[in-house]
């Protein structure tokens, strides 16, 4: 399983190397004709496109460290690092999107003469580039938040560049400058939107919060069905990245032999791999139930043992 995933890490790796470099050229032919074509359409997409550029930069760089592995300080990997860089991403969608809609406000109401025929052309390019990265990520989108992000920020500027083109049509027959001001609005309050779920997501996995579509609950239930085993507490799961999950728990059972409980710990191991795919588990068995605190688990002290002296 190790390798099929550094090889799909990889794969996507290849896929934002290539895609940050036809961005940051898309991004020099659009300043170009932006100019030359009196569009600050173009001009505001060429600048959406260098966040672009980071974007992919970022989401390059979260997928070849989070491929790294455990050392000695970092004993948990480096996954985190493609939800950072997911997290980052997201705030400068938030970011483009407010300054977008601000330029589309002034727009409104200081339209300007442009040369549609360039907009099109270069935007009707746009939509190729864009729409290709989204298939070259597509497969790992619902995987990793990461490429998520970087997933988001082209599909914002795919549909940057169909408001450009449509616009550029209304412009050339209507001559209704405005109607580019109002699909710039529009689509960066969709880009919000969807950004706001990735925003989430990525915080709630820096912050160690249950992984998506788990139920505690559920989890708890379920392991309290494995033979062997009278109660689970001091239940602990959270997301060490974006598809790797990890639990930690106290499990109350019988004053048995290792041998037996050896085999209630393969059990809980199945179930929490088969049902919940949480692969990375710390079980401490107990046979004396603890006294659960807000601290977590407190194991009582015998008598004999309190009084014992340490040479």
């Amino acid at each position: 399983m190790h390798a099929h995933h550094h090889h799909r890490g990889a794969s996507t790796g290849q896929v934002l190397r290539w895609s940050l470099l036809a961005t940051a050229l898309f991004v020099g032919i659009e300043i170009f004709y932006g100019f030359r074509a009196h569009s600050l359409a173009l001009l505001s997409d060429a600048g959406h496109n260098a966040t672009d550029a980071l974007a992919l930069m970022l989401a390059w760089f979260g997928v070849y460290v989070q491929n790294k592995p455990a050392d000695e300080h970092k004993t948990f990997g480096y996954q985190r690092a493609g939800v950072l860089a997911a997290f980052v991403n997201a705030l400068t969608l938030w970011a483009v999107s407010v300054w977008i809609i601000w330029e589309a406000y002034r727009r409104f109401w200081r339209p300007e003469a442009v040369n549609t025929g360039t907009m099109m052309l270069v935007a009707l390019g746009g939509i190729v580039l864009n729409g290709g990265i989204m298939l070259g990520l597509s497969r790992d989108r619902h995987a990793d938040v990461n490429i998520r992000s970087a997933f988001v920020h082209m599909l914002g500027d795919l549909l940057g560049s169909i408001a450009i083109v449509a616009g550029a049509a209304i412009i050339r027959f209507t001559g209704w400058h405005q109607v580019d001001p109002l699909l710039s609005v529009l689509i960066s309050a969709l880009v919000v939107w969807t950004a706001w779920d990735i925003i989430h997501e990525a915080l709630n996995i820096l912050l160690e919060g249950l992984p998506r579509g788990l139920a505690y609950s559920a989890v708890q239930d379920a392991m309290r069905t494995v033979a062997g085993v009278l109660d689970v507490h001091d239940l602990h799961v959270w997301s060490l990245g974006s598809s790797s999950h990890a639990l930690s728990c106290h499990v109350l059972i019988e004053d048995l032999p290792l041998s037996v409980s050896d085999r209630i710990l393969q059990e809980l191991n199945h179930l929490l791999s088969d049902r919940f795919k949480i692969h990375h588990t710390t079980v401490q068995f107990e046979h004396v139930s603890c006294g659960v605190t807000g601290t977590g688990c407190v194991i009582p002290v015998t008598t004999e043992h309190a009084h014992h002296e340490h040479p």
